[in-house]
């Protein structure tokens, strides 16, 4: 039908006239209250942000010669951000001659992984990059 027709037919009943698919041949329009509409997407669009759930990124600091407590009470902090549902980035900062020794922190990271591995998933296993050396770890999927 000819868009006047539509526009008139509109009116008539006090609706607006909303073209659903311009690029069509010929375009394709509906009939209906669009103040109405625009409410309806915008509720269902603020329920959808409400189901939304954030992941919070946690980031735990090591040192490459890291004591057995230190290491407990960064652990026991790894374990609780996962238990909350973050992920956790795990880093070593090298300092002057640490840069030398990277197997070390290899053997640090891995030590760590192991230990929180009833918790978490390896998602990035653990990499050099430039003096830092990061791994990133995720809460294991509940079932």
């Amino acid at each position: 039908m000819s868009a006047d027709k539509a526009l008139d037919m509109a009116a008539a009943k006090n609706l607006d006239l909303v073209k659903i698919a311009p690029q069509a041949k010929p375009p394709v329009c509906k009939i209906m209250d669009y103040g109405k509409y625009r409410f309806e997407q915008a509720k269902r669009e603020k329920e959808a942000r409400k189901n939304q759930r954030v992941i919070e990124n946690k980031e735990i600091r090591l040192s490459l010669n890291i004591d057995v407590h230190d290491f407990n009470t960064k652990l026991n902090h790894a374990i609780k951000f996962l238990n909350g549902g973050a992920k956790v980035k795990v880093s070593i900062r090298f300092r002057g001659r640490e840069m030398g020794h990277p197997e070390q922190g290899y053997e640090t990271m891995k030590r760590f992984a192991e230990a929180v591995a009833e918790h978490a998933v390896v998602e990035k296993n653990a990499k050099l990059e430039g003096r830092n050396m990061l791994m990133f770890l995720a809460p294991k999927p509940t079932k």
